[in-house]
Parts: C-alpha cells; sequence; structure tokens
C-alpha cells in the first residue's frame, strides 16, 4: 500500500503544502473575520475528497484496465466525451509535473537564494533524474519514493498531532472584520480544491499494481482519502488555533510547523521533507499518463508505439513525452510556479465529473440492486459539476483586465519591472494617490512614492515639484 502511495499519490499528499495556505489567502481579504472560516472551507473540501474518494473506488473495480474518467465516458458516455475527458488529464498530467517541480526547486531556492539564478537548470535536472527513475518502472519508483513519502506524512501527523494536543494558541490578533460573503467562500473553496488534484491517479493506473490489482488499489485510493482528509483538517484545525494569518517570506505550514515544533531541527525537518515531496509529486502523472496513452494508442487515437512496453514493462514512449512536454513548459516559464499553476484545477474537476456522469449512467444498467452507489455518484456529479464552475469563474474573475491603451498598474508578480527597479506593496488608502507601489528610484511603473521600511507610503522629497499633482487613481505624467 505504501509503495502504491509514493508511486501515484504523492501529488495529493503534498497538496497539503499549499491547499490550506489557498484558503488562508483568499479568506484574510475578510481579516480575522473572515479567516474563522478556515476550517468550514477545509471541512467541506474534505468532504468532497470523502464522495471523490468512494466514487473512485467504485470506478477500480467497474473498470479495472485504468484509464479513469476516460475509460468510464468511452465505454457510457461516448468518443466525443472520452476524448474531452482525455485531454483534461494529459493536460493536468502535464502540468502537475511542471508545477510540482517548480513548486520543489522553489522552496529550495528560498532556502539557499544563491540558487535562485539556476532555477531553471534545477528544474530540468530534477525533471531528468525522476524521468530516470520511472524508465526503470514504477515498482523502482515506488521503492526509490517509499522513504521521503513516509518521512512527510510522518512529519505533518506529528505537527498535527503536538500542535493540537500540546501547545498553547496564544493571544488572538486584534480583531477586524470585512464582507464575509459567498462569493469570498466560493472562491476559498474553489482555491482550496486543488489539494485533491491527484486523487483520480490510481484508478487510472490500475494495471501497475500487483495482483489482485483492483483489491491493492482500492486499498490505496481509501488510505489516500483518509490521510489527505487527516492531514488537511489537522492544519485547518492548526490555523485556527495560532490565529495563522499570511505572513511575506513565510508559508502557512511553515508557521504552523514553527509554532507546534519549534525552531530547531523538527522544523527544518518538515521543511526538507515538504520541498522534496513536491519535486517528487511529479511522480503521480510518470505513473498514470503512460497508462492512459496506451488505452489511447489502443483505441487509434495516439501512434501506436504508445502502446508498446520495455523490457521493465514501462511505457517508454509516454514517459519521454510527458518529460519532454513538461521540460518546454519549464523553460517557457522560466521554472515559475506561479506562471504554470492558474489553470492547474480546472482540468482536473473536468474529468471528475465525466468520470462521475459516466458511473450513473453505468449503475442504471444494474437497476434496483445498484441504486446506492448511483445514488453516490449522482452526488460525486453535482459536487464536482459545481466545483469546476466556481474553479473556473475564480480563475477567470481573478484576471484583471485594464482599457486599451492604459498604463498596467500590477502587482510584481504579474508585470515585471524593469532592470534596477522593484516594487513593494503598500497600505495606501484607495483613494490615496500613492496606490502605486515603488522604490526609492523612479519604478517602470512611474510612481512617485517611495514605500519606507513600515509599508507606509511617503512621498519621495522633490518627487511633486514643478509639476501638477495627479489626479488619484490616474498616473503622474512623465
Amino acid at each position: 500500500m505504501l509503495g502504491g502511495l509514493a508511486a501515484l499519490s504523492l501529488d495529493a499528499m503534498a497538496s497539503v503544502a499549499y491547499g490550506p495556505e489557498a484558503v488562508v489567502l483568499v479568506l484574510a481579504a475578510a481579516g480575522t473575520a473572515g479567516l474563522g472560516y478556515a476550517l468550514p472551507v477545509t471541512g467541506a473540501i474534505a468532504l468532497l475528497l470523502a464522495v471523490l474518494t468512494l466514487s473512485y473506488r467504485q470506478v477500480i473495480a467497474a473498470f479495472p484496465d485504468g484509464g479513469g474518467a476516460y475509460a468510464v465516458a468511452k465505454a457510457r458516455l461516448g468518443r466525443r466525451a472520452s476524448l474531452v475527458a482525455a485531454a483534461a488529464l494529459v493536460v493536468d498530467y502535464v502540468l502537475n509535473v511542471a508545477v510540482s517541480v517548480a513548486a520543489g526547486v522553489a522552496a529550495l531556492t528560498a532556502a539557499f537564494p544563491a540558487l535562485l539564478p539556476y532555477t531553471v537548470e534545477l528544474c530540468l535536472a530534477v525533471l531528468a533524474a525522476i524521468t530516470a527513475v520511472n524508465l526503470r518502472g514504477v515498482a523502482h519508483s515506488a521503492r526509490a519514493f517509499m522513504l521521503p513519502t513516509a518521512v512527510f506524512v510522518g512529519s505533518i501527523v506529528v505537527v498535527v498531532a503536538v500542535g493540537l494536543a500540546f501547545t498553547d494558541g496564544g493571544a488572538a490578533p486584534p480583531q477586524t472584520t470585512g464582507a464575509v460573503g459567498p462569493l469570498l467562500l466560493l472562491k476559498a473553496f474553489s482555491n482550496g480544491c486543488a489539494a485533491l488534484t491527484g486523487v483520480e491517479a490510481i484508478a487510472n493506473a490500475v494495471p501497475s499494481f500487483r495482483a489482485p490489482a483492483v483489491r491493492r488499489a482500492q486499498r490505496t485510493e481509501v488510505a489516500l482519502g483518509v490521510l489527505l482528509a487527516v492531514m488537511l483538517l489537522g492544519i485547518a484545525a492548526l490555523i485556527a488555533k495560532y490565529h495563522i494569518q499570511p505572513r511575506p517570506g513565510s508559508t502557512v505550514l511553515a508557521q504552523i510547523t514553527e509554532r507546534a515544533l519549534g525552531h530547531g531541527a523538527g522544523f527544518y525537518l518538515v521543511q526538507v521533507a515538504t520541498a522534496v515531496l513536491l519535486a517528487l509529486a511529479a511522480n503521480t502523472s510518470f505513473g498514470g499518463l503512460p497508462v492512459l496513452a496506451r488505452l489511447l494508442a489502443a483505441d487509434h487515437y495516439l501512434p501506436h508505439v504508445f502502446a508498446l512496453r520495455a523490457d521493465r514493462q514501462v511505457y517508454r514512449y509516454g514517459v519521454l513525452v510527458l518529460a519532454g512536454a513538461s521540460a518546454l513548459l519549464l523553460v517557457a516559464a522560466r521554472g515559475s510556479m506561479n506562471a504554470l499553476v492558474p489553470l492547474f484545477a480546472i482540468g482536473v474537476f473536468v474529468g471528475f465529473t465525466i468520470a462521475q456522469v459516466g458511473m450513473v449512467k453505468h449503475w442504471r444498467r444494474y437497476g434496483r440492486p445498484a441504486r446506492g452507489r448511483l445514488a453516490l455518484n449522482a452526488v460525486g456529479a453535482v459536487l464536482t459539476a459545481t466545483a469546476a464552475v466556481v474553479t473556473t469563474a475564480s480563475k477567470l474573475a481573478s484576471t484583471p483586465t485594464a482599457p486599451a491603451g492604459a498604463r498596467s498598474r500590477s502587482s510584481p508578480r504579474s508585470s515585471p519591472a524593469t532592470p534596477g527597479s522593484a516594487c513593494c506593496a503598500t497600505t495606501a488608502a484607495p483613494s490615496s494617490t500613492a496606490r502605486c507601489a515603488a522604490t526609492p528610484r523612479r519604478s517602470s511603473a512611474g510612481c512617485d512614492f517611495a514605500c519606507p521600511r513600515d509599508g507606509r507610503t511617503q512621498a519621495r522629497p522633490g518627487a511633486a515639484r514643478g509639476r501638477r499633482r495627479a489626479h488619484p487613481g490616474t498616473w503622474p505624467p512623465r
């Protein structure tokens, strides 16, 4: 079971490093009032996880040849639906490799800033190492990744147990209120659903398990659901207990670990284990995509070479194409996780929904005895379809648009500054002329207000001399 988790579930388990943080970042917009909803939102995500786990356990039994959503759609929904499911899975697998490798390298460069100029090279080196291991077979990759998987899961469980049982929550921060409406909660839910990526990988790669493959795969799926739910809910409970808020230069998981274990060896063990597992989470795709490519090749949708197995029972061409596509994405994005992640979860929920709808149609063939299973998949279909719509809408709504001819006022993350200039976030009021972010030098955005270390804004000496003051909300003329 641990071998199956190590080979096919690293993506899902590593998501506890960024899933709860994605929830906190959204809820923080409403102050401490919004952060109080972190545990209920995570509870809703855990409920969806439970439905998906039980649903995919049924998919494994009904379609033991693997393929997941593609196999279900092909058998029950027709050719077009199956190709949509396959396309969503392929895109998700490639993005998962790129995002996981970039996230792992980002954690490494954050600890060792001297490596930052070599981000792309490090990404490609990690990708090459994972590819080499997978060319030796899933069993070899499972053995290679078993120790880091056990260390990560064990360390997170220890953090949760120690934090809940043996530490004090401390004084609550000053209460700040904000508007906590349905839209904010739905956006937090959709962001947190990134923690569910990878749940389907076991059902996609059932043939990779030893006999009895179905029973082993089902047990591994349930074990993944239980472990992931425990870690997500435990971290959410500690967020509430410690009153965790977003803090520049530190992750939510790092803050929780420091409060629970102190800033000692345990803290560094958790951070290193997280960085390693994030990089290795790409292995989930290497276990699932080659099997899916074999099925597509057998149906004449891909070249037949993808159905050929090497001497170690490896679909070598699927592994190599996945590695090549991921390498192209990493190079194009310069190893930046933020440039890769925006559409990451959408394809996953498209596949989830297609699989659930297909299973509803599958159980209708069996009539009355299968009503319970049909109801489970029907609930899963409604929940995953809702999550897909919410996730897509929130991603599109979070993409700012500017009128034609207007100068961009986006943050440094979305609009790089020119060499020699950088921006810092300010806390100016919306009506202030200092809404932009700037350094003591004139920035590429044309800002005339400097950001001192305390985060407040102040005008630079001489910035407004000899010129009219700009109207609030407009850029000062050059």
